[in-house]
């Protein structure tokens, strides 16, 4: 088995089944992703607002790849074990007009830069924050003739965002290409379920894949294999807010803004640092889909990430 490197430098930020192979690897390789953060690296350790409103929005989801894996073949399965991903000690969220889950209550643009130490960001005190990176975005290219944006995940994989597929998860999607062509970027440090306010802590990262291609299976959309948890604080419990609404976007809607004026009046927050911190730490989860005409919500916070008031 072999060891193949992929520098940041070969990137794209389309989804293309014709753009060129930067790689070409063996089922059962092991590939070593260098990933830019998702701006493409426009934001630095020292950007500011004005940085971030200027910023070219066609580089976003700058992906490495795409890496060919010899012997798949439309119809298979490629296996992806996830064996390392590595921050490189700087972040950054943010809040964009129109977007995220409360576009209405969050109308200016902000930022927020974190300092990452090895398992923690300290950054937004007083707030002691576990660090779990994972990529984003995950996939291979998609069925349909491209070029595509890569926001939209698919049965490919893609822009999942599911927090999960840190080291120790195996990914499985759909190949449906030869050579399956795999990209990875989109690097997250941490990042709460729903993401709400549209970013996680957003990175540079190195990350370390196993490719296997799986003659054996069939898929129509991505799959995976969660290891054990381990939790790098002590469960403190949590804090629950909970929401009913005819839908769940609105209960979730409903949920992220008691979150919200909860950090602001317990821990003194502002606004945006509270929105940041929930897009970050906030877990959503649907409770009931059966009570129908109402769908109840769940979002919880760790009481950990409070250490000293819990």
């Amino acid at each position: 088995m072999s060891l193949h490197c992929v520098p940041n430098t070969q990137t794209h930020d389309r989804w293309d089944s014709s753009l060129p192979p930067v790689a070409e690897v063996n089922s059962g390789d092991t590939v070593i992703l260098d990933c830019l953060d998702s701006s493409g690296a426009q934001m630095s350790p020292t950007s500011t607002v004005a940085d971030f409103v200027a910023m070219d929005r066609n580089k976003i989801h700058t992906i490495t790849g795409p890496v060919f894996v010899r012997d798949a073949e439309p119809g298979d399965v490629l296996q992806i074990e996830i064996r390392r991903i590595e921050h490189r000690g700087w972040g950054w969220t943010s809040i964009i007009p129109g977007l995220g889950s409360l576009p209405e209550r969050f109308t200016e643009p902000h930022l927020f830069l974190w300092k990452l130490e090895k398992d923690f960001s300290y950054s937004l005190a007083p707030a002691r924050l576990p660090l779990a990176p994972f990529l984003g975005i995950v996939g291979v290219a998609p069925e349909a003739p491209g070029p595509h944006r890569t926001r939209p995940p698919g049965p490919f994989g893609g822009n999942l965002d599911v927090k999960d597929l840190q080291p120790g998860t195996t990914l499985y999607l759909p190949v449906f290409h030869t050579g399956a062509l795999f990209s990875a970027g989109d690097g997250h440090a941490a990042q709460g379920d729903g993401e709400v306010c549209i970013n996680g802590i957003e990175g540079p990262m190195e990350a370390e894949f196993r490719l296997t291609v799986r003659k054996d299976m069939r898929l129509d959309e991505p799959f995976a294999e969660l290891p054990p948890k381990v939790s790098k604080v002590a469960d403190l419990g949590s804090w629950a807010f909970i929401a009913s609404a005819p839908d769940a976007l609105s209960a979730a809607k409903n949920v992220i803004h008691h979150a919200i004026d909860f950090l602001m009046d317990r821990f003194a927050l502002s606004p945006q640092l509270a929105y940041t911190l929930c897009s970050v730490a906030l877990d959503l989860r649907l409770s009931q889909i059966v009570n129908q005409p109402q769908i109840t919500v769940t979002g919880t916070l760790a009481k950990s990430l409070f250490p000293k008031t819990s």
